[in-house]
């Protein structure tokens, strides 16, 4: 199946080639270091071209814009409504790929496409931005053993603490971050499955913040304190929003909840709460029975009365382990891609992880 799907990819890059071939692309007025600070001082503001900015998936494009503003056009791969986890490009998203001055992808095994699209472009002025970069990537497997006696996510040897009390510090370490190496993740992959899900932790989203903000920098320096401007004002919101859920949490009646793939591991380690998924990593994974039968029996011993699903996968599991445990069921949404309504209704990245909030608060004080 790996093979198969390798071959896919690679014939995507070939056809890729074909519609880029036939002209070469035109950088961005920001997008080449080389450009002399005379010259760009001479042509007006309203007259240079916005950087073009390609991300990933939906989290990617709420932090790229927000540190962007008006300086850039910011284009999302992977359509609204669109499960991310599988997604790979057409030769057309590789056109445009190839076109871009910045490229702004989560990393830690998210975008599973990445590196193959990056060893097939032929632009060497792209700027390759990993929003995870130096962030401590949890492991986790497909199937997700239920060990329900320790946390999922609360339990572990990671330490954010000194990323978080230094994030500012990315966006002068732009060279560092804005190449988007993966080397630091390099070999975590040997040793199990990585978990992607960092943005679902308002702390760690603050740490991909500024790792955009200095990618876009090292894109357009003139702009630099602009972006830097930009980056802090949503950060303040980012902050806002962990300290409500830090508040919201901290005398909750229970510290658990029962999700349906392991998505919140980040976000229940954050906040000392226990993730207890019903299936792994993959929101498409089906549970076994096994794990079906686990997850029932810890409903039933520790009385949950709500189980998540999610608003871009089938509900049918969550729905039949709520029936038989006599529980209800709730959305906790893993912000991987928005709805169409959603998208319609003017939600965003804030106004999403508020809703999950509030059925989290409501969740762990029945």
């Amino acid at each position: 199946m790996k093979f198969a799907k390798n071959s896919a990819l690679a014939l995507v890059f070939s056809m890729a080639l074909v519609v880029t071939g036939c002209g070469q692309k035109a950088p961005a007025a920001e997008s080449d270091a080389s450009t002399s600070t005379s010259t760009a001082a001479s042509t007006p503001a309203e007259t240079e071209q916005k950087l073009n900015v390609q991300v990933s998936f939906y989290p990617m494009y709420e932090f790229t814009k927000n540190v962007a503003g008006d300086l850039a056009d910011v284009h999302t791969l992977v359509p609204a409504g669109m499960e991310p986890h599988d997604w790979e490009p057409t030769p057309q998203d590789m056109a445009s790929i190839e076109k871009a001055d910045v490229l702004v992808y989560n990393g830690a095994g998210m975008e599973s496409w990445i590196d193959q699209v990056k060893d097939s472009l032929s632009s060497s002025k792209l700027i390759q931005v990993e929003a995870s970069q130096g962030i401590s990537i949890r492991e986790g497997r497909e199937e997700e053993e239920h060990d329900h006696d320790h946390a999922n996510g609360a339990a572990t040897d990671h330490d954010h603490s000194d990323e978080h009390d230094h994030a500012d510090d990315a966006a002068k370490d732009g060279n560092d971050h804005a190449e988007a190496s993966s080397e630091e993740h390099d070999h975590e992959h040997d040793h199990g499955v990585l978990d992607p899900h960092v943005w679902l932790s308002p702390a760690l989203a603050i740490k991909e913040v500024r790792n955009i903000e200095a990618g876009l920098a090292k894109a357009a320096p003139r702009h630099a304190e602009q972006f830097k401007q930009n980056a802090d004002a949503y950060v303040a919101k980012l902050e806002a929003l962990d300290q409500d859920f830090k508040a919201a949490v901290k005398d909750s009646k229970r510290k658990d909840f029962i999700t349906q793939h392991a998505a919140f591991a980040y976000l229940a380690q954050e906040y000392g709460l226990q993730q207890v998924p019903i299936a792994g990593l993959s929101p498409e994974q089906e549970p076994s029975a096994a794990q079906m039968a686990s997850v029932i029996d810890f409903a039933k011993e520790h009385k949950v009365k709500t189980i998540f699903f999610e608003t871009l996968v089938s509900s049918k599991v969550s729905d039949t382990i709520a029936q038989e445990v006599g529980a209800k069921t709730a959305v906790l949404n893993p912000i991987e891609g928005l709805t169409e309504d959603e998208v319609k209704a003017g939600k965003d990245y804030i106004s999403v992880m508020r809703e999950n909030l509030e059925a989290l608060k409501l969740a762990l004080n029945e």
